[in-house]
């Protein structure tokens, strides 16, 4: 039996979030349920709005709300009921604006029940959240223009469409120059027998249409994106014997990352970075991914890589940014010279070693791999 077609992997998910799981603890794994770790206290407090329902319908793999929002214009893909839209709606304010995809109906009347609800318990006078039913592999045919978001983010999702190349090929067309796509997903560490692909279950848990993580590169680069920055991993377990025995030796792990549009003006090669500390909630010291750590006030040799994102980004009013500096080829850290963490895996081995270990910034360690 071959592994399935889009279409009819299309049908099958809409099936299995539509009508087979109405809520999160129908799941058979941990792979699209947020993991337990601490929330900020915006997040927090932003989350105690969000509809009941809407919360019980949720299905994710990670935290997406990323820093500097404030009027921003966010593209959710795969938003299902809507409680990342939510979150955000109120992270953006008034005046920035949210936008949900999603390609099962159920779920999006789920989202669209609550607007009303929500926009008065922000105080919002008119709504600035929408949400559409499509697919994010054509986001043209739901009437989405170039340029027009300057973020992107997904929960999640992205494994559960056949064609990645399409998603990332739609989100870079849509993605304003400089924008971010800021997503949590499901990675395995190799890539998948014909038996896990073509496995009907094991599509709605996430994991069946698992990339190879080191394919997200290839893929990202194809595209035109700067090369994906790795945030976090989290260890994804299953729990289910029959579902292990399909799996064999194959491991998942959800990992975030950051993908921007970086215009080709702005690669001016290496230099050095000082950040003002303007964030709101990360004043003191912004942990941008598993390699960047950026102390108020403290000088940061950064790569040219990240160099172009943070001068092209909406990042680029909170450092000061120079070009130059005695040591700009490697990220800040233990690390060695060259040397990025970009395998979710590896960091995931460097999270749980005990004793002194990498986290996300780069701190002493075991040295990554790229």
């Amino acid at each position: 039996m071959a592994a399935p077609c889009g279409e009819q992997i299309h049908r099958e998910v809409q099936d299995y979030y539509g009508k087979r799981l109405q809520k999160s603890a129908d799941l058979k794994t941990n792979a699209c349920i947020t993991l337990a770790r601490p929330l900020p206290k915006a997040v927090r407090d932003a989350l105690e709005n969000v509809h009941e329902e809407v919360v019980a319908r949720y299905y994710g793999c990670g935290l997406v709300i990323p820093e500097c929002l404030t009027s921003c214009r966010i593209l959710d893909l795969g938003s299902g009921s809507g409680r990342d839209c939510y979150l955000l709606s109120q992270m953006v304010g008034e005046w920035g604006h949210v936008t949900g995809i999603d390609m099962t109906e159920g779920q999006v009347e789920v989202a669209k029940k609550h607007i009303a609800y929500h926009m008065d318990k922000f105080g919002y006078k008119k709504p600035n959240v929408e949400f559409l039913q499509g697919y994010m592999e054509k986001l043209s045919d739901a009437g989405l223009a170039d340029e027009s978001y300057d973020i992107i983010i997904s929960n999640c999702v992205i494994n559960l469409a056949p064609d990645k190349r399409a998603v990332l090929r739609e989100a870079y067309r849509v993605l304003k120059p400089g924008g971010e796509m800021y997503f949590s997903d499901v990675y395995a560490n190799q890539r998948l027998s014909e038996s896990v692909r073509k496995h009907r279950v094991l599509w709605g848990e996430c994991l069946a249409g698992a990339l190879y993580w080191r394919d997200l590169y290839s893929i990202a680069e194809e595209v035109g994106f700067s090369p994906p920055c790795l945030v976090t991993a989290s260890p994804i377990t299953i729990g289910d014997k029959e579902l292990e025995d399909v799996i064999g030796d194959c491991r998942f792990v959800s990992a975030t990352f950051r993908l921007f549009k970086v215009p080709g003006s702005s690669r001016a090669g290496p230099g050095q970075v000082i950040y003002n500390g303007g964030i709101v909630g990360h004043e003191r010291e912004l942990v941008f991914d598993a390699n960047f750590t950026f102390k108020e006030g403290e000088v940061v040799d950064v790569d040219a890589e990240m160099a172009a994102i943070l001068r092209s980004s909406r990042f680029a009013e909170e450092f000061l940014i120079r070009a130059g500096g005695a040591n700009t080829t490697a990220p800040q850290g233990c690390c060695p010279k060259g040397v990025k963490i970009c395998d979710p895996f590896q960091l995931l081995e460097q999270l749980a070693a005990p004793g002194p270990a990498c986290r996300p910034g780069g701190t002493c360690g075991p040295s990554g791999c790229c």
